[in-house]
């Protein structure tokens, strides 16, 4: 039922140029065009607006997990299961990375949120959907390369990832969006779902509509990490849609 996954696909020129290096380091701090063209993204190392400090915490990349086979000081709620979620968490607070503002909640993570990166999340659907906005998110802040070492899967997919990621401060190509052009995270569907790996559907709206991307995680170590492509894309192309249907529209106030 949940088998739908988005073909990610190979993009010819200089990476800077392609959409989905664009949109790959912290694509909701850029402005995303419908017509499709993709905002430069911000890649600055400076971590304005991230009142966190980067630090060498977050998610052991090894060593020995707890009985649960959780990191320790990772607690989550895996009550719901495997059951996919027809309605956003009533628990979900939203709080900011850089410009970007990204759903946490109590029971789904990321619950280890006093040192960046951000993790813990739960083995669930809904942790799967929490940790496709914040590991993604926080590849625009100054701490990125710790995220990417911790948080995403290992192979040529981060290796490369990682290698552009270091040089886009020299494209010339870095800035902070307008506050008024950043979009922001509308809604979510979940389109595979089997434990181990999860892809996750994000609707994104700006003031020019909606559109969309996939991510795909994987359960490892005791949390969520994202995929990367082979050519270092953390999700598939941005694509237009019309509207909301079919996605789980968040509800509560973005403060």
């Amino acid at each position: 039922m949940f088998t739908r996954r988005r073909r990610r696909t190979v993009q010819e020129g200089p990476y800077w140029k392609q959409r989905g290096w664009q949109m790959s380091a912290g694509f909701l701090a850029a402005v995303v065009v419908l017509a499709g063209i993709v905002a430069l993204t911000s890649g600055g190392d400076d971590g304005a607006g991230h009142t966190e400090a980067a630090a060498s915490g977050g998610p052991p990349t090894g060593g020995t997990l707890t009985s649960d086979g959780r990191p320790p000081g990772c607690h989550t709620d895996e009550a719901p299961g495997n059951t996919v979620p027809a309605t956003a968490p009533h628990d979900v607070s939203w709080r900011a990375i850089g410009v970007v503002r990204v759903p946490v909640s109590a029971a789904a993570g990321p619950t280890v949120t006093d040192r960046a990166p951000w993790w813990c999340f739960a083995h669930t659907p809904v942790g799967s959907v929490l940790a496709a906005q914040v590991i993604t998110s926080q590849m625009s802040e100054a701490h990125w390369r710790t995220v990417a070492d911790r948080q995403l899967v290992p192979g040529r997919g981060r290796d490369r990832f990682v290698f552009h990621r270091s040089t886009v401060g020299s494209t010339g190509t870095e800035r902070r969006p307008d506050s008024a052009s950043v979009s922001s995270y509308a809604g979510f569907a979940v389109t595979r779902y089997d434990g181990k790996d999860s892809t996750v559907d994000l609707l994104i709206k700006s003031s020019q509509g909606y559109a969309a991307t996939s991510i795909d995680l994987r359960w490892s170590g005791g949390d969520w990490k994202v995929v990367p492509s082979g050519d270092g894309s953390l999700h598939s192309p941005v694509r237009s849609v019309q509207n909301a249907n079919g996605y789980v529209v968040w509800g509560g106030t973005r403060a």
